[in-house]
């Protein structure tokens, strides 16, 4: 049978240039986030379809890759109903593991638990340019911190992260649910529909307000429900201090709480922030899953148009597999849209070390072979990065492809000895 050299589709292969682009970028990930106290962890790429079904993951439980039971616990015949055959999933985000996580290994763990998470995922979502149906997350999450501080230590790890990997003038758009409801509530929706709202809501940045308030309308509520609702945005726009504008018009429905510690984040991390990025308070922004709580924050890159990261507090869902509450709140940084982005603006990896080819000539006796690993097992105890290969009849050819991968000296070794 013939060998069916592609890839699963949506799934990819990755190239070498690629990969040291990636290695590097989880590198500087590591010992960026290390420095603000996360602890790398790491949770199996399968789940319980128990658990990755639980109403956790909004949107992404319809893309889960489902696993068949095995050997004898597999009777296709006899199942009536999906959960005879299928036992497990393929995980299609990190928190819902990461909840799972924390619910087994609570009283092992520090409180509170900063982790740090880096792994594929899987979704069985329609590929496009970015978009895979495996790919790579980078979370932190801070569970068991109720105060702001979680928030703030959150936003400042991820941005001082992303400069080192190069980018500045980026935005971290903020919002909170709270707030959200607060002035759906104040439009005079029903607490049952906040949902189906914030779903058009999120479409804003594509559909603009007129869209919003078209698909509203077609939705049966009220014109007048829906007026008083666009009118906060359209005041949003008028207004220079934002926040002052819908914390004022809103007060009736926001708890003073909220604002206040909406307020201590922004100021916080605006006092202490490097100047690489903004700090944008945005109440379009919604986030998709359900189960955020509180704050959420989203990276945007306005001059891309595209965003990549986000995340948000998240206060019940640890709850919802023990019983018992405890705050949590996480950022993901986007990883597969960064390293896109370095790809495409040519990003090179810093020196990390020189690079020296040894190329080896074909026939050359066993004792200039040997001379020639020793002395590159000698220059790798210095230090370097050294390749030993055979020297191809074409060499001219073989240094420049060396040359492009950034090795920057070659030693020949032919018959009669080193050369150079």
């Amino acid at each position: 049978m013939a060998l069916n050299k592609k890839p699963v589709h949506g799934m990819r292969d990755i190239m070498p240039e690629e990969m040291q682009i990636r290695d590097y970028v989880m590198g500087v990930i590591k010992e960026t986030y290390s420095k603000f106290g996360f602890m790398l962890i790491e949770t199996p790429c399968m789940e319980d379809i128990g658990n990755l079904s639980s109403k956790q993951g909004g949107e992404n439980e319809k893309l889960i890759f489902k696993i068949l039971k095995r050997g004898e616990k597999l009777n296709i015949e006899a199942a009536q109903t999906e959960t005879d055959i299928v036992d497990f999933g393929m995980r299609y985000d990190l928190t819902v593991p990461l909840v799972r996580y924390y619910a087994s290994h609570a009283n092992e763990l520090p409180a509170p638990f900063k982790a740090l998470q880096m792994g594929s995922v899987w979704r069985a979502d329609k590929p496009q340019k970015g978009r895979y149906r495996q790919f790579m997350q980078c979370d932190i999450d801070i569970l068991g911190e109720s105060s702001n501080l979680a928030e703030i230590e959150l936003i400042l790890a991820t941005t001082t992260t992303l400069s080192k990997i190069g980018f500045d003038n980026f935005e971290i758009r903020i919002n909170d649910r709270r707030i959200l409801k607060a002035m759906a509530a104040y439009s005079g929706f029903a607490q049952e529909d906040y949902e189906r709202i914030f779903i058009t809501l999120d479409k804003m940045d594509k559909i603009g307000l007129e869209g919003v308030e078209k698909i509203l309308i077609e939705d049966g509520f009220a014109i007048e429900q829906v007026e008083r609702y666009l009118d906060l945005f359209r005041g949003v726009k008028k207004n220079e201090d934002s926040l002052a504008f819908i914390e004022n018009t809103v007060a009736d429905f926001l708890e003073d709480d909220v604002k206040t510690g909406f307020r201590e984040i922004i100021e916080s991390v605006n006092a202490t922030k490097e100047d690489c990025f903004k700090l944008v308070f945005d109440p379009t922004l919604v986030r998709g899953m359900s189960y955020y709580t509180g704050t959420i924050f989203e990276i945007a890159m306005p001059q891309l148009g595209i965003s990549c990261g986000g995340g948000g507090r998240y206060d019940k869902m640890v709850g919802r597999f023990t019983g018992k509450d405890v705050p949590a709140c996480g950022f993901s940084i986007g990883f597969e849209r960064i390293i896109l982005i370095l790809m495409e603006n040519g990003f090179k990896v810093p020196n990390q070390g020189k690079k020296i080819a040894y190329l080896i000539e074909k026939g050359v006796t066993k004792e200039v072979l040997c001379d020639a690993i020793a002395q590159a097992q000698q220059e790798r105890q210095n230090g370097m990065k050294v390749l030993v290969a055979r020297m191809n009849r074409n060499k001219k050819f073989q240094k420049d492809q060396l040359l492009a991968e950034g090795y920057e000296e070659f030693r020949e070794f032919y018959k009669e000895g080193l050369k150079n």
